[in-house]
């Protein structure tokens, strides 16, 4: 399905989500499949996941070198229209598991990430926003993992219960929290 009848099918929970998807809609509207590129310098379309194992009590973790955090993996659409598969081919081009099956095809949380600006490959990158399309992906944790040294520094299972010790972004624990919540009320 193309990212923008994704976004169009997304069913917010709360104000926070209402917000964001009626300004993402807004953008695309604007901007069309231009937000799929970084060309569009100030916004563009990511898509995450959330990678979790079989039994739902372990997060797969990557040390992100830019931001200095343990945190999900994703990463931008580059002109791909297919979210699910974005978030699939970054979990496994930033963890080295291969085999991810997704919980839902739907995007199950829906966000405008600020981006601070940065050095990235010896360029600066100016701040902008990431529209963040999220979904739950299943893994085995006995697949290998493997640290991809251009995105981060270390890849982990973390037990659910100790997420917060290992990120410093508050926000994100709410992403993962709001995701999590809604896999549990679609089973």
């Amino acid at each position: 399905m193309r990212y923008d009848e994704l976004i169009a099918d997304f069913i917010p929970i709360n104000d926070q989500e209402k917000s964001d998807k009626q300004l993402i809609e807004d953008l695309i509207r604007q901007y069309g499949d231009g937000l799929l590129s970084r060309e569009t310098s100030f916004a563009h379309i990511t898509s995450s996941g959330l990678v979790i194992n079989e039994s739902f009590d372990k997060i797969l973790m990557v040390h992100h070198n830019i931001y200095n955090t343990w945190t999900w993996t994703g990463g931008h659409a580059d002109g791909d229209m297919d979210l699910l598969a974005v978030a699939q081919k970054e979990a496994t081009e930033e963890t080295g598991v291969r085999t991810l099956r997704p919980f839902s095809e739907k995007i199950l949380s829906l966000d405008i990430l600020p981006v601070y600006g940065h050095r990235k490959n010896g360029r600066y990158v100016s701040a902008h926003l990431h529209l963040s399309a999220a979904f739950l992906l299943i893994a085995d944790e006995s697949e290998p993992l493997t640290i991809n040294h251009h995105e981060n520094s270390g890849v982990l299972w973390v037990p659910r219960s100790e997420a917060a010790h290992y990120s410093n972004e508050s926000f994100m624990l709410e992403i993962y929290k709001k995701i999590l919540d809604r896999a549990r009320t679609e089973v």
